[in-house]
């Protein structure tokens, strides 16, 4: 369940998940419930675990910027099953201020062919777990940024999620505009590496931890990520609006903020992915009540990682909870990022503040 290239991946782990097609016109259906800077250079900062499940042994505290230097850093609704069906289509040039009412300019750069964000890494727990992060341009609101979680697929590093060219497959070029289109219209962002530096997946749906999820290092580290979200270790955030979205594992990620921490976060989109404890076409979503977020669903209509049935069986099953949420899918589009995510998820959290 990977997403986008790393210099490491094998020819049959290339051809085992490449699932991708062209690109065609989007459907989209939903629920009848609606809910209502700049410096380019990354850093890395190694921050002490806190927070009740705290490991006992903590790094050392440190920023490291791109020109070697090393500096101290203390960071201590009723519903019926009806829906609707439209074509959607994206536009993934950069909007501008007037069209947005975002600041002026934007923490991203693009030419016709390539998108970098810059990012902030801080690392955290003992296994020294990589988080990235960036904050809007300009001033924050009074309680904070907004802040999205963004999970990657199996067997990459998020460092892929902020920069990409137009010719990589899984959608890589949505998935970085997706970033962008958050920072520049006043949302955070952060991505967390799955262990490994991101070599491997996220432990939601991996056996013993997808029935025991307390007793996984993922969940450890989720609760080090909303400590320092409180705390200030990712900027000014509001801790009281949490999005999360992701691809793949990511999505099946994304999913767990759901089944894992109720109420922590205001809505969810997910792409090429499925309830959290299911596994490509195995799958089997419980049933649901309406305490789960709003979520939005983005996938290709030829998926063969993560087919698309298992998608709207949970679409289905939050429609019969009265959860809003909305499909979204792409004719010809396989395992990947589809064209439309950008704007869909950015519209999404919006109308779930």
């Amino acid at each position: 369940m990977a997403f986008s290239v790393r210099q490491s991946w094998s020819g049959a782990l290339a051809l085992a998940l490449v699932a991708c097609g062209t690109a065609g016109g989007s459907t989209t259906a939903e629920s009848p419930v609606s809910g209502d800077s700049s410096s380019t250079d990354d850093t890395t900062t190694a921050i002490a675990p806190t927070g009740p499940d705290a490991p006992t042994t903590a790094p050392d505290v440190s920023s490291t910027s791109d020109d070697g230097t090393t500096a101290a850093s203390t960071t201590d609704a009723t519903t019926t099953t009806a829906t609707t069906t439209t074509t959607a289509t994206s536009d993934t040039t950069a909007a501008t201020t007037e069209d947005t009412g975002a600041v002026p300019g934007s923490r991203c750069e693009e030419t016709a062919t390539t998108i970098t964000c810059p990012k902030i890494t801080v690392e955290l727990g003992p296994w020294q777990r990589d988080v990235h992060y960036q904050v809007p341009l300009g001033e924050p609101p009074a309680g904070g940024w907004p802040a999205v979680l963004m999970f990657q697929g199996s067997f990459f590093t998020a460092e892929v999620t902020w920069i990409a060219t137009d010719d990589l497959p899984f959608g890589a070029w949505y998935q970085t505009h997706v970033v962008k289109h958050l920072l520049d219209h006043g949302y955070a962002v952060i991505t967390p590496e799955a262990k490994l530096d991101g070599g491997t997946f996220w432990d939601t749906n991996i056996p013993p931890y997808s029935f025991n999820w307390e007793s996984s290092e993922d969940h450890a580290l989720m609760l080090l990520i909303f400590a320092g979200i409180e705390e200030g270790t990712f900027g000014p955030l509001d801790a009281g609006r949490l999005f999360a979205t992701g691809i793949s594992s990511g999505g099946y990620m994304t999913s767990r903020m759901a089944v894992s921490y109720p109420g922590k976060f205001r809505a969810l989109a997910i792409a090429a992915g499925s309830y959290a404890t299911c596994s490509g076409p195995l799958c089997s979503v419980p049933d649901l009540d309406d305490s789960h977020p709003p979520t939005l669903f983005l996938h290709g209509e030829i998926d063969l990682t993560v087919p698309l049935v298992t998608a709207e069986a949970y679409y289905d099953e939050l429609l019969k909870s009265g959860v809003d949420t909305r499909l979204v899918t792409e004719p010809g589009e396989g395992h990947a990022w589809i064209s439309p995510s950008p704007e869909e998820v950015l519209a999404w959290f919006d109308g779930h503040p």
